[in-house]
């Protein structure tokens, strides 16, 4: 019975499951064109899932090494159930092989039903709950039918009602697993998942050869010049069909929500939810049946929307509500954690730029910064001849009058920043200390436009950055440094589209290669473990995980004999500050903020300063109430550093003999 069975059932299973792939994928395509390598994503889709997306997946070693038995044991399983079983290939060896990976399956599910049994909250509950049950008896059903093929046990043993329990735990199984990869439900993920990889937007992730992938985080421009491109996304299908491929990816793990610094605020954002509100717009529906945390302060079944229907609705409800979207600093943290690798943050801002292109809708003192920058080509408002008062007395060599120098300093706009004039101040004495060829491009230079394009304004980032492209073509320098992240970040990673290619160093990395090159002549700072010292560090989201740079500022610290004391939020988990993508600015409230829940982080060392490498930074934690730690930038700590030069003793005059007169 069970070879007439088992294979109906299995070729059902499949065909089913292949209709449901096709009214899948061209429910992606409602998206707008993106150019993907076809056949060469396909090709590249095994070593992107077995090393780029493992090397995210192996930072949880319980999940991942359960990722490995279930999955790996699954896909086995499937094909050689469809080579046995479907084609009645009834060979030992092939029986035996069969019998290994449903007992790996198996072993896999234990762990995923053990999970289950308490999830975390993050985790999504309602179908997923019976996905362990689903696996346990897909494995153990084709585990029991596969014995008599092995040769274990007599062919037709059990008789009529063995082979019926088995037909209907075998339906069981592979209705969930097969139909449940293209039709929809917790195993979408699989299917969807690996397509992902083969088409993914930012391809060039996995370019790096070494594993991990590569590291691509500029945002993607938009064609101003194009009347016909739409300015940002109003609806699902406004995004590219591989980006709702993407969010349809989503596995619900719910990693990025516990990640979220917005979300941990009480903010109204959790970045899961605004990728699985994308997919039931593309879809059409509501969020009544979601089954993970709702937003904040949003109850679950008041959104829903279609594929051609707005996201965000000024008034009345829609999808997703405005503040949504404002409330994240696009930190990038949700985007390192995810083992989906999805896109969230891209996504963010592609919405921000229909709010504030089209609809004009930038919240709180956005709109005003936005003028500002038009008007005074810096976001605060400020004069622009003031952009160098801070150096009144320094003596900075000008670009204008050298017209060339080994450094271009990127000042930026904590020029017009009485707390950041001091790191300006003593990044400034550092160069002069190493004797540095700098210069700076005085008034010349504009704002950098990170906060115009974080906030969805596109025409004042290109308007800028083009500005400042064309100043810089006027100069010769071989690197550009910068104490700002921020515009590092887009110095280096986003003008490129604009035809602006440059070498550009954040101090902190430029500091640490004049110490390796012995330029600068450092003691021991007074807070040296020697001393006693209790120092931690923050990382500058723009610097680690959106430059991967968490190296340097550690050793240039170590080098004037500060011993860090690491946060338990550190490196590329870093929790944000709350300064960036322009959400000091657009000012969602929450339960708390998010720069009281940083230093929270930095008082659980007990140390007595925290360093940092970013003014927003320094702005954001220097704003909580005090007491708290001393907050100083790694330029102000390596000048205080600094040692003079000896000085060299001043030449007697030679002592003239009076000459005797005879």
């Amino acid at each position: 019975m069970l070879n007439t069975i088992l294979p109906l059932l299995l070729f059902a299973a499949l065909g089913l499951a292949v209709l449901g792939a096709l009214k899948r994928f061209f429910m992606w395509r409602r998206g707008r064109p993106a150019k993907v390598e076809w056949l060469g994503g396909l090709l590249a889709m095994p070593r992107r899932y077995l090393v780029d997306l493992h090397h995210v997946v192996e930072r949880d070693k319980y999940m991942s090494r359960t990722h490995v038995a279930t999955a790996g044991g699954f896909v086995l399983a499937a094909l050689l159930a469809i080579a046995v079983h479907g084609f009645g290939l009834h060979n030992r060896i092939l029986g035996f092989a069969l019998l290994a990976a449903t007992l790996l399956m198996f072993g896999g599910a234990l762990f995923v039903a053990k999970r289950r049994r308490n999830p975390p909250a993050r985790l999504s509950k309602g179908p997923w709950m019976r996905l362990p049950k689903s696996l346990l008896m897909f494995s153990a059903s084709f585990f029991i039918a596969t014995l008599p093929v092995a040769g274990i046990l007599p062919q037709g043993f059990g008789g009529w009602l063995l082979a019926a329990v088995l037909a209907l735990g075998v339906a069981w199984g592979v209705g969930e697993l097969f139909l449940g990869m293209s039709w929809g439900g917790p195993m979408k993920h699989a299917f969807a998942g690996a397509l992902h990889l083969a088409w993914h937007r930012r391809s060039e992730r996995f370019s790096r050869k070494d594993g991990g992938g590569g590291r691509s985080t500029g945002l993607k421009a938009l064609d101003l010049d194009d009347p016909t491109a739409p300015l940002g996304v109003e609806k699902p299908s406004d995004f590219t069909w591989n980006q709702l491929l993407g969010f349809d990816a989503c596995v619900q793990c719910g990693k990025c929500e516990a990640m979220c610094p917005a979300f941990a605020a009480g903010q109204p954002l959790n970045p899961k939810k605004l990728i699985q509100d994308m997919v039931i717009g593309l879809a059409g529906g509501n969020d009544a049946r979601f089954a993970g945390s709702p937003y904040p302060g949003k109850p679950l079944g008041e959104h829903g929307g279609g594929p051609h229907q707005p996201i965000v609705a000024l008034q009345g409800k829609a999808l997703v509500d405005a503040d949504t979207l404002w409330s994240c600093t696009t930190c990038r943290a949700c985007v390192e954690e995810c083992p989906m690798m999805i896109e969230h943050v891209d996504a963010i801002v592609d919405m921000r730029r229909h709010l504030t292109l089209e609809k004009g809708a930038t919240p709180n003192k956005g709109a005003e910064l936005l003028d500002n920058l038009i008007a005074t080509d810096n976001p605060g408002g400020f004069a622009p001849g003031g952009r160098l008062n801070w150096a009144a007395d320094l003596d900075l060599p000008l670009f204008s009058e050298k017209r060339q120098a080994d450094v271009l300093f990127w000042v930026g706009d904590g020029a017009f920043d009485m707390r950041n004039q001091r790191t300006l101040r003593a990044f400034v004495k550092i160069l002069k200390a190493a004797q540095v060829d700098f210069a700076v491009l005085g008034l010349e230079e504009r704002d950098s436009g990170d906060v115009a394009r974080r906030l969805g304004d596109e025409a004042v980032f290109q308007q800028l950055a083009r500005r400042n492209i064309a100043t810089l073509g006027q100069y010769r320098f071989q690197r550009i440094v910068s104490c700002d992240p921020h515009s590092f970040h887009v110095l280096r990673n986003e003008y490129g589209a604009l035809g602006g290619h440059y070498r550009v160093l954040h101090h902190s990395t430029f500091i640490e290669e004049l110490l390796r090159g012995g330029q600068l002549q450092l003691g021991r700072h007074p807070l040296s473990r020697e001393r006693g010292g209790k120092v931690t560090y923050h990382d500058p989201c723009y610097l680690g995980r959106y430059n991967g740079e968490y190296q340097a500022p550690r050793q240039v610290l170590a080098a004037i004999g500060i011993e860090v004391r690491e946060m338990q939020r550190s490196g590329f988990r870093s929790r944000c500050c709350g300064g960036g993508g322009g959400a000091s600015i657009t000012d969602i409230p929450g339960k708390q903020r998010i720069p009281d829940m940083r230093m929270a982080d930095i008082k659980e060392t007990a140390a007595e300063l925290v360093a940092v490498g970013c003014p927003q930074c320094t702005l954001m934690l220097e704003g909580v109430v005090e007491p708290r730690p001393q907050v100083k930038d790694i330029a102000e700590l390596v000048a205080e550093a600094l040692l003079e030069p000896a000085a060299t003793p001043a030449r007697q005059p030679a002592r003239r003999e009076l000459a005797q007169v005879q």
